[in-house]
């Protein structure tokens, strides 16, 4: 005689119980707090007046950053963190890490006469600035929105500060940054266009004297930008191949153009060989000609 297999044996995988609905709650839950948790944790760091809080800070938001891209599901509960004010992450980056210190003029003196002390806030050093910038990348790459929330920062100028006046490290980085807060924001390209930010790239890349891998790092950040704004009439950026055509000649601007509709098909691993082995034919058209 057959035995008769308990209903919930059998019952399908995929079939929703009451049961269920509260472990996967409670589940949903559970990840939540996590998520909240390692955040709050990494921004009371960064928030700090001390270069190494902040520092420590900002490696565990970026660690925290490339653990969320795993999933979908996670992506969605960051984005949910996005929208509360105090686990905002850009706007820590440009209060703290991003400041520009030089900045600072103490223009009321009543922090002379005051029995108050005056705050010191130690400077940024260079690893704290690409790794702020890293992690300034990560949350415009995984939340669309923190790209209007970098434009209220004015992240181009500071970008384009940070490209002009740092070192190797932090330029390399933030030419990633640059391309994450543009890609799908009108308001951040405009203002790279205001900021003449071709030319300095143009700049950095047509001199032999500066970093090779830096100028691999121009020649990438040229082919992603042109690949995205191609064909797109009336856009911010619409004349950037005359402005590249002006600034690096007819041949490399050529070579540009073509090499900029690489690999949309290629897998991303292809895709990243491709345009290395692109920039490094643009840099020898440019040591060529």
């Amino acid at each position: 005689m057959m035995h008769h297999l308990p209903k919930a044996f059998w019952r399908s995988e995929n079939e929703s119980t009451p049961v269920t609905d509260l472990v996967t709650s409670l589940d949903d839950q559970r990840l939540y707090r996590e998520v909240t948790l390692a955040l709050r944790t990494g921004l009371r760091d960064a928030r700090s007046d001390f270069s190494f809080l902040r520092l420590r800070g900002l490696r565990s938001i970026l660690k925290f950053l490339r653990s969320v891209a795993a999933s979908d599901s996670t992506i969605n509960l960051f984005s949910h963190t996005q929208s509360i004010p105090d686990l905002q992450v850009v706007p820590v980056l440009f209060q703290h890490s991003l400041h520009d210190f030089q900045d600072q003029i103490i223009t009321n003196l009543d922090h002379i006469f005051s029995v108050q002390p005056l705050k010191i806030t130690s400077p940024s050093t260079d690893a704290e600035v690409s790794l702020a910038l890293r992690v300034l990348e990560g949350s415009c790459l995984l939340h669309r929105e923190s790209m209007l929330l970098a434009h209220h920062f004015k992240a181009v100028q500071v970008l384009m500060n940070i490209l002009a006046t740092r070192g190797v490290l932090e330029q390399g980085a933030c030419l990633d940054a640059l391309i994450a807060i543009m890609m799908d924001s009108s308001y951040n390209q405009l203002d790279f266009e205001a900021c003449n930010g071709i030319e300095e790239v143009a700049l950095l890349i047509r001199d032999k004297q500066v970093d090779e891998n830096l100028r691999m790092k121009c020649g990438e950040f040229l082919l992603l930008l042109i690949g995205h704004v191609n064909g797109r009439e009336g856009a911010p950026m619409a004349g950037i191949h005359d402005d590249i055509r002006r600034l690096l000649g007819e041949k490399s601007a050529s070579l540009i153009w073509a090499a900029s509709q690489f690999g949309s098909t290629l897998d991303p691993d292809q895709r990243l060989t491709a345009l290395h082995i692109q920039a490094r034919r643009v840099l020898e058209s440019l040591d060529l000609y």
